[in-house]
């Protein structure tokens, strides 16, 4: 069947069109260069469009699977607090990429456990090669738990007490580039001030107003990236 496909004018097989030939196998081998194409993540298909600082693979994977999706689990929430502000000064990728490292340190997150940490743990934290050796925010991450279990007992939950800054629901934005998105919003100051007062470290209001985008509290995908409209309705615990 091949070579029917080839014949020539005249209709004999066997009589290549080599015209053709070439013309196929230049077919072919656009097809398998643009295969191999490494596509800009962010301009990619209209299903596949996202948010431009998603470059790496690690970064695509925690745009496309976390970042923005509502986290009502104690336990996340307070993960995410603690990975916010051992952020300070340095890049998300590089604490995502020590996250790993870091559920290992702290005890999977486990408020009720990281509350009793003592001396001997501190100084073991602070020799761990896998995560942000700094004394501050590895204290401040004793010191959060703490407060995020009397938070717990006044509130019922973490949940309960950290979403009503936004009304028990997700703030839908509409930014058209990342130039839009804020550093911070009266939300998160006034989450910043109530969480500062109630004795939290490193809860300054960028800070918090990351702890809100990665945790759903707000959609802060611009409306040309695939999750904007998949989170809008809402999203999963």
């Amino acid at each position: 069947m091949l070579n029917s496909g080839f014949r020539n004018s005249q209709g004999s097989e066997g009589s290549t069109n080599h015209s053709g030939l070439r013309s196929h196998r230049a077919k072919k081998e656009e097809r398998e260069k643009s295969r191999s194409r490494v596509v800009d993540p962010s301009q990619g298909r209209d299903d596949e469009r996202r948010c431009a600082w998603a470059k790496s693979d690690l970064m695509i994977r925690y745009h496309d699977e976390e970042w923005g999706t509502p986290v009502h689990h104690d336990r996340g929430l307070f993960e995410f607090l603690i990975l916010e502000g051992a952020q300070a000064g340095l890049s998300w990728e590089t604490i995502l990429r020590k996250r790993g490292n870091y559920r290992a340190a702290f005890d999977n997150f486990d408020a009720s456990v990281v509350a009793r940490y003592g001396q001997s743990k501190l100084r073991q934290l602070l020799s761990d090669p896998g995560i942000v050796r700094n004394r501050l925010k590895i204290n401040s991450a004793v010191q959060n738990a703490r407060a995020s279990l009397a938070v717990e007992e006044e509130f019922g939950s973490f949940d309960a007490y950290i979403w009503r800054f936004v009304g028990g629901k997700p703030r839908v934005n509409g930014w058209r580039s990342h130039k839009q998105v804020p550093a911070h919003t009266p939300e998160s100051d006034a989450m910043s001030k109530d969480l500062k007062r109630r004795g939290f470290k490193f809860v300054g209001s960028t800070i918090c107003y990351a702890l809100m985008q990665a945790t759903g509290m707000v959609n802060d995908h611009v409306v040309g990236c695939f999750r904007h409209a998949q989170l809008k309705p809402e999203g999963r615990d």
